[in-house]
């Protein structure tokens, strides 16, 4: 017979087994809903609600923090995150600098990391530590080159530069100098600022006495406003173009008339009901619904990035279940393995093919060129 010590440790054993053979996924979220990129972590963090409860018949648990914008709260969360509740993968953070310096923690672990951020840096060039990120965004250069492509059209010869003294902003004047020398653009100015910024003259008079035909502002979020309405109160006249930073309504609503005409290429989100049908239309339609009818407003496009990344990995969830465990390295590992071979996975912001070289996976799909006309959201004929 055996003893009661031995027959405890079978039945703790035993249940231990059990427990973890029907363990919950457990993702986790972190966003900045509150801070100076709120307005991209608030439609983020309420995205949480929409998320696949179950896949494949596993329950999924989302556990959501805030990083109040701070790349320090940031590294906290992640390693709450990992090391406390043991979740099989992170969706976030909001911010591409809170990104950055959470990189070697995912890889460190083992948990693949969905980045809805805007820069490049966090998956390209690939290392392998950057290996356990993915990218719900499209790349810069891929939203660059719709930009240049239409200045080049637009007889544009000489632009100027603004943009975030950060990975974002770094990122995208590294990618706009590649491509204006190509087209043969000439920049003629670039000026850099702090997110908090709350004044930009030192920098617009700069821009302003290089009379550049066209600027672009690399900013995400609400400071992309700023660069703008400055350059506007001091007579600049010339085409301001954006990055896909600034697809959000409060842009419109912060802006005004200061920003009627504005270029942007961005998600097709912005503009449902100009763009002809498809299967990205289908599901960003349906969020934007699902979202307005929770909310009583549209979700911004970042919202779309936390929405998406809950699609690639019910995507991916199916596969891994078959070389481990929820709550087991071996699940993570296959976890990210799986969302390395996605295909033709239509989502928010366009079609994913992602590959080992490339963790965004975004083609012409993920981008339309978009205008501000009359106060709102337009293609740009």
């Amino acid at each position: 017979m055996l003893s009661k010590t031995t027959l405890s440790a079978l039945i703790l054993s035993t249940t231990f087994l059990y427990s973890l053979a029907h363990a919950d996924i457990k993702i986790g979220v972190v966003t900045s809903s509150t801070g100076p990129i709120a307005l991209v972590g608030i439609p983020q963090k309420n995205t949480v609600a929409l998320l696949p409860e179950t896949v494949a018949g596993e329950k999924i648990t989302y556990i959501p923090l805030d990083d109040s914008s701070d790349p320090t709260a940031t590294v906290k969360a992640f390693k709450k995150l990992i090391d406390e509740d043991h979740v099989d993968a992170i969706i976030g953070p909001s911010g591409s600098p809170n990104a950055m310096g959470v990189i070697q923690f995912a890889a460190e672990s083992g948990t693949p990391m969905l980045a809805p951020v805007g820069t490049a840096a966090v998956v390209l060039p690939m290392t392998e530590q950057k290996k356990w990120v993915f990218k719900t965004t499209q790349n810069d250069d891929l939203i660059a080159a719709a930009l240049v492509d239409q200045m080049k059209q637009s007889g544009v010869k000489t632009l100027g530069l603004m943009g975030t003294a950060d990975p974002y902003g770094e990122n995208w004047a590294k990618v706009m100098k590649s491509l204006t020398e190509k087209a043969g653009i000439k920049i003629v100015a670039s000026e850099t600022f702090q997110r908090q910024d709350t004044s930009l003259t030192g920098q617009s008079l700069k821009i302003l006495m290089a009379s550049p035909d066209a600027v672009l502002i690399a900013a995400p979020g609400s400071s992309s406003v700023m660069p703008e309405t400055t350059l506007k109160d001091q007579g600049y006249a010339g085409t301001v173009y954006q990055t896909h930073g600034a697809a959000l309504d409060a842009f419109l609503k912060l802006g005004g008339k200061q920003v009627e005409g504005t270029i942007l290429a961005a998600s097709l989100m912005l503009v449902l009901d100009e763009v002809p049908d498809s299967a990205s239309k289908t599901i960003a339609s349906q969020y934007v619904s699902d979202y307005k009818q929770r909310y009583g407003e549209n979700p911004a496009t970042f919202g779309g990035n936390v929405y998406d990344a809950g699609l690639l990995l019910a995507n991916a969830i199916p596969t891994a279940l078959k070389s481990g465990q929820p709550g087991t390295a071996e699940f993570r590992s296959a976890l990210r393995d799986a969302l390395e071979q996605t295909h033709e996975l239509a989502g928010t912001q366009g079609v994913y093919n992602i590959t080992p070289a490339d963790h965004s996976g975004f083609d012409e799909r993920g981008r339309e060129l978009i205008t501000v006309k009359n106060g709102k959201w337009a293609l740009l004929n």
